[in-house]
């Protein structure tokens, strides 16, 4: 147990919601809401006390605006579609998890030829998108609001084929002094934020390999 600034004392979660490892760590805390430190794969978690109940969260994601005609928008999403293509295979299929109100990206890979199936718990609910097997899957500023990280990672796993890519977008969090004011932190929404260290700490896990071509981009590839 750790100290809380108004003189109480803050019970940390009993294991990490990545790794499932004990020994959690007070990080800081910012307006009443603890955030802790793992020592195993170095996450950094908000108290689950805190989290959003799904009405709340839902009613944030209704506010994003993904929208495919901004030309900005499509460079961001260019960071992991780019070194995704030059990857795959011709033929292959693919899963964007947690595609949101607004599957841009799905839509920008379709217009290179490479067919997505969606799948999103809030607005695309499709439990038959879940139950086969694909060749690359995208989760874009997805990661960040898992509540059970350790169980969708390994679900993920089971749903990429022997050799598929798995890419992943989130901002790394990479400095702990400007935690508190990191535009990624205030996100309500935002309750798991992933070091470098992490990704590395997954691809272990796995038995992925693991590149980073861009800034907060993770391409993981499933052993063939």
């Amino acid at each position: 147990m750790s100290e809380a600034s108004d003189g109480g004392v803050f019970t940390p979660p009993a294991v990490c919601t990545v790794c499932r490892q004990p020994g959690l760590i007070h990080l800081i805390t910012v307006k009443t809401v603890p955030y802790w430190r793992c020592p195993h794969c170095q996450a950094t978690l908000m108290d689950p006390e805190c989290w959003l109940d799904a009405d709340a969260e839902k009613q944030v994601y209704d506010l994003h605006d993904n929208n495919l005609e901004d030309p900005g928008y499509r460079r961001f999403l260019g960071r992991l579609t780019s070194p995704l293509i030059e990857r795959l295979v011709s033929g292959a299929e693919g899963l964007e998890f947690g595609c949101g109100p607004g599957p841009a990206l799905a839509a920008m890979l379709a217009e290179q030829g490479w067919p997505v199936t969606l799948y999103d718990p809030f607005f695309h609910p499709n439990p038959e998108a879940l139950s086969r097997r694909y060749d690359f899957i995208t989760c874009t500023e997805v990661v960040e609001h898992l509540h059970d990280p350790w169980q969708t990672f390994a679900q993920l796993d089971s749903l990429l084929r022997p050799g598929g890519w798995l890419g992943v977008m989130t901002c790394f969090q990479t400095d702990d002094e400007r935690f508190a004011n990191w535009h990624y932190r205030r996100d309500p929404t935002h309750v798991v934020f992933y070091r470098e260290a992490t990704l590395a700490w997954l691809a272990r896990q796995y038995g992925w390999q693991l590149e980073v071509p861009a800034k907060d981009v993770a391409l993981f590839r499933k052993h063939p």
